[in-house]
């Protein structure tokens, strides 16, 4: 059944736009809904790939002609998500997939609460700092500040968990690819019994003590369930 809405979000530097392009790689009839962001380019990135840049000016203007589902301000730069996507790809016959930030996903979440809310986990604060470290040195700026930000910015994130369905660790890529896959495949009513089960484990309400040892290493208390 298409017109499924997928929401994917998490703490900057979880390799989520890496588990993204996987997995629009491996599952047919995702349409990928391209974000606007005031940001500058990253490494290879290609504008009107991974994102539509555009100018401050132009990125108000929108917002204020309420061309945006959601948008927000992250770390100074801004991101939003164009309204109308679903509905073309409702019209495509097929799903629509969102990788926006905390902020933006709970936005769609209040808007539209039938949509499939996936948040992806980083394995530790180690893992994630040696990740955002990388993510500089490749843009050529290393900056302490910003790396320090986005992790206290982490642990605040990751206190939002209960607010989406599901839940990945984005720890090894392949098997967090083949997570997600079978959520998509679950939604879908595909796949039987067998992906049935896999996807109902990384419901944020079925306990995980993996998932417990990561929140806890990010200081992240209370059990969530």
């Amino acid at each position: 059944m298409a017109g499924i809405l997928f929401i994917i979000s998490a703490p900057s530097g979880s390799g989520k736009s890496t588990l993204v392009a996987e997995v629009r790689r491996l599952v047919e009839g995702l349409e990928f809904s391209i974000s606007y962001t005031t940001r500058k380019l990253r490494g290879s990135e290609v504008p009107d790939r991974e994102y539509h840049f555009v100018s401050v000016e132009q990125f108000l203007e929108m917002k204020d002609r309420g061309e945006f589902l959601e948008w927000a301000e992250v770390f100074g730069n801004y991101y939003g998500t164009a309204r109308g996507g679903l509905e073309h790809a409702t019209q495509e016959g097929k799903d629509l997939l969102l990788d926006i930030d905390v902020q933006g996903a709970l936005q769609v979440i209040n808007r539209v609460p039938e949509a499939v809310s996936i948040f992806v986990v980083p394995p530790s604060p180690a893992v994630l700092e040696r990740r955002l470290r990388n993510r500089s040195q490749a843009e050529g700026v290393t900056d302490e500040a910003v790396i320090k930000r986005r992790l206290d910015q982490a642990k605040h994130e990751l206190e939002t968990l209960n607010k989406y369905k599901y839940v990945l660790i984005n720890d090894v890529l392949d098997e967090a690819v083949a997570e997600l896959a079978k959520i998509v495949q679950f939604e879908r009513g595909e796949g039987g019994e067998a992906v049935a089960a896999e996807a109902q484990r990384c419901r944020t309400t079925v306990y995980s003590s993996k998932l417990e040892d990561v929140l806890h290493s990010f200081e992240v208390s209370g059990s969530r369930v």
